[in-house]
């Protein structure tokens, strides 16, 4: 097998659309082969600097025009560009991408990253292959993702309740009409090491191919000492029908992660109380097990009329089980030095996540009154539950009382262990939807984009109730539409200038399968929460389309936020504001330098608060009003490759009350690797290269003497080299 056929495999996702664009990359691979000829021992070093991080498709069936037709900003970070930063967590790989931050973990909330995109959080609207994730399975390890998307704006169109600020679409790794074998190694500092396996083969006679990624990890957090990460899992693929007009593609997913839960260390109005190495939990009560599975069939079909036709099908079931306890301290009554634990410790969550989702999308291309159209429709329905239990090990009656050294916190629980449950909850949510999308081609240079949607979507949840044999029974039903609109200019065949508007809305159920929150009596009868959009940007492809160019401006506002009264009720009288600037650059400067950066101005304010007004005015929590993120690398004849990174992130409010901020920071990071043949290549990474001490997550409070807040460490300094073998 040629080389470039093997480095094929690392073009933009769009391929995973059907066997069109298969048989497009393949030509594509084939003609550069022609056009570059032996010598055999420059063929890889030529072919890793032409894959480069420029992606011209989204792999969303509901994006059926080139990434510069769509009048929207959206990051796609491919798996080349994964590799080349040795990238393997959702946070890591967002960390390409300007305008996103991340909040501290809750003691006792839900696990998986939390995840702010243009100043609103999103880890409820984060998808696989466009279904939702709520269950946060597909976070921890992208060994099976073939790229991320990330879609600014409210988007409910496409993406369903949330999304206000935007959403992350993760797609996996498919079957692909040709056979290589890729293995990965790694060995580096804070015990890091890792194995991944990646094998396609075809079966010609069926008209097939198998696709196997493996995956097994470990590490120590850098900069936090006892804390570790260990996972495994395995995704095995089959696609039938590769040359045909139907295709189908089975898949399982299966990964098992075992992990010191990390709540980060006390804070008050944003600064840390201890240093970035103390460990506030109790490492032999503490963990996290987690067992997640996920079955998968899609079946596309194309008509002879041009017209497409997908249905996905999704089971999966989730299981976590946590031990967990928070960081917060309470430092009243006690002498200087000293603290108390606060907040949850010694807290256990068992929950079961499942969910059970079919969508049905349609594309379809023709004319009418004269005007070419691309039509898309779909329906969605999914049905997911989530069981809880709740124990607790009793800590709190057993602190000394004197309580613990804050510059040396004990780390190791000594005293009693008996573990009891306590409360627990049963959650459903139902979700049924039909939506709409137009491309209308109004002239040779102005487009016109249309999409509705319509959402039905039921939340039940039940859990004790306060006298004893009693259960408090909630319910919540949402109907609501989204829109999105959207004009585009083409100046020239390689430019596009588009003015668009986007809604979404945000039930209170929406995270009630995520972490079982959102739905009680105080909001079970209240409307959704509404986000409208507007962004006027600009695309451009230049250097001979081997560079995407993309500036935005653009305004989101939550409308009807709620607001908790005194009483404990709750009021749909906020109003939120996020004006910004965006821009990017994402491609090849010449055949060997690429780059990937992106820049994001955030202006955000609390503009009505009703019960709060000294609120008003305020910046929303955790939003930065610069961002910047940067990756750029070098290929050189000789076999050789370097690349630098850098993200920087200007400082932010605690909280959306105001009363401290969160320092900015800016963080380095370097790649050098080497091809030794065509078959062996070497890579060594280093990250956060000044060992810097930064705040990269915070719990979006300030804190008090009785109960601090908690703010959690960037990783610190850590080195990895890895050998990729190429077959």
């Amino acid at each position: 097998m040629s080389t470039p056929a093997i480095r094929a495999t690392a073009l933009p996702p769009s391929c995973r659309l059907g066997s069109a664009f298969v048989a497009l990359s393949l030509s594509a691979a084939t003609s550069h082969a022609a056009a570059n000829p032996p010598p055999v021992e420059l063929a890889p070093v030529e072919v890793n600097a032409t894959a480069g991080p420029k992606v011209d498709h989204s792999a969303s069936p509901k994006y059926t025009q080139p990434l510069l037709d769509i009048p929207q900003t959206i990051n796609i970070i491919p798996d080349s560009l994964m590799e080349e930063q040795n990238a393997h967590g959702l946070r890591q790989v967002l960390s390409n991408v300007s305008g996103v931050t991340f909040n501290a973990g809750e003691g006792g909330g839900g696990s998986g990253d939390n995840i702010n995109i243009r100043g609103f959080n999103a880890s409820a609207n984060i998808q696989f292959d466009g279904l939702r994730d709520s269950a946060q399975a597909y976070r921890n390890d992208l060994f099976n993702m073939e790229s991320v998307e990330v879609i600014k704006g409210p988007n409910s169109v496409f993406g369903g309740a949330g999304t206000t600020g935007g959403s992350i679409n993760l797609i996996s790794k498919r079957p692909r009409q040709e056979d290589f074998i890729r293995a990965e190694t790694g060995l580096g500092t804070d015990h890091y090491r890792r194995l991944t396996l990646d094998a396609n083969q075809t079966l010609p006679a069926a008209g097939a191919a198998w696709r196997l990624n493996v995956m097994a990890h470990g590490n120590d957090v850098p900069g936090r000492g006892p804390v570790d990460r260990k996972r495994w899992g395995f995704a095995p693929s089959l696609k039938l029908g590769l040359d045909g007009p139907t295709q189908w593609t089975l898949s399982y997913f299966y990964q098992t992660d075992r992990n010191l839960p990390d709540y980060g260390v006390p804070a008050r109005d944003g600064r840390p109380l201890a240093g970035r190495h103390a460990y506030f939990g109790w490492r032999n009560l503490d963990r996290e097990r987690v067992h997640s599975h996920i079955a998968t069939s899609e079946i596309q079909h194309r008509f002879d009329s041009g017209l497409t036709l997908q249905n996905l099908t999704r089971y999966s079931h989730l299981d976590r089980d946590t031990v967990v306890s928070a960081s917060h301290i309470n430092v009243a009554g006690l002498p200087a030095g000293r603290y108390k634990p606060a907040g949850p410790q010694g807290y256990g969550r068992n929950t079961a996540t499942t969910l059970f989702a079919n969508q049905t999308h349609l594309n379809m291309k023709g004319e009418l009154l004269g005007m070419a159209h691309e039509l898309g429709a779909g329906l969605e329905l999914s049905r997911e539950t989530y069981r809880l239990q709740n124990s607790s090990y009793n800590l709190g009656s057993h602190f000394p009382a004197n309580g613990y050294p804050l510059a040396d916190p004990p780390g190791y629980w000594s005293g009693p262990r008996v573990r009891t449950n306590s409360s627990w909850l049963r959650s459903t949510l139902l979700t049924r939807a039909l939506y709409l999308t137009d491309s209308i081609a109004l002239a040779p240079a102005w487009d016109l984009s249309l999409g509705l949607r319509h959402d039905w979507i039921e939340g039940r949840a039940r859990a004790p109730g306060r006298s004893a044999g009693t259960e408090n029974r909630h319910t919540s039903k949402t109907r609501a539409f989204s829109g999105r609109a959207a004009l585009s200019y083409k100046p020239a065949d390689n430019g596009r200038v588009y003015l668009a508007y986007g809604s979404s809305f945000n039930p209170s159920s929406e995270n009630l399968v995520t972490n079982g929150r959102g739905l009680s009596a105080a909001t079970s009868d209240l409307a959704p929460e509404r986000n409208h959009s507007w962004e006027l940007g600009t695309k451009w492809d230049v250097l001979e389309r081997q560079l995407a160019l993309n500036a935005a401006l653009f305004q989101v506002t939550k409308q009807n936020a709620r607001e908790r009264q005194v009483d404990g009720s709750n009021t749909l009288s906020g109003k939120q504001r996020v004006r910004g600037l965006e821009l990017g650059a994402t491609g090849k400067l010449t055949p060997q330098w690429e780059i990937y950066a992106g820049y994001t101005y955030l202006h955000s304010r609390t503009v009505k608060f009703a019960t709060r007004p000294a609120q008003e005015g305020k910046a929303l929590a955790n939003t930065p009003s610069h961002s910047l993120s940067l990756w750029t690398s070098y290929a050189w004849p000789s076999g050789w490759k370097a690349g630098y990174g850098i993200r920087a992130v200007g400082k932010r409010a605690v909280s959306s009350s105001g009363g401290g901020d969160i320092p900015g920071y800016a963080v380095h990071s370097l790649m050098v690797g080497y091809t030794v043949n065509a078959n062996l290549s070497l890579q060594l990474n280093v990250d956060n290269l000044t060992n810097k001490a930064y705040i990269e997550r915070a719990r979006l409070t300030t804190g008090s003497d009785t109960r601090s807040s908690a703010v959690e460490f960037g990783d610190g300094r850590s080195a990895m080299l890895s050998a990729f073998w190429r077959y």
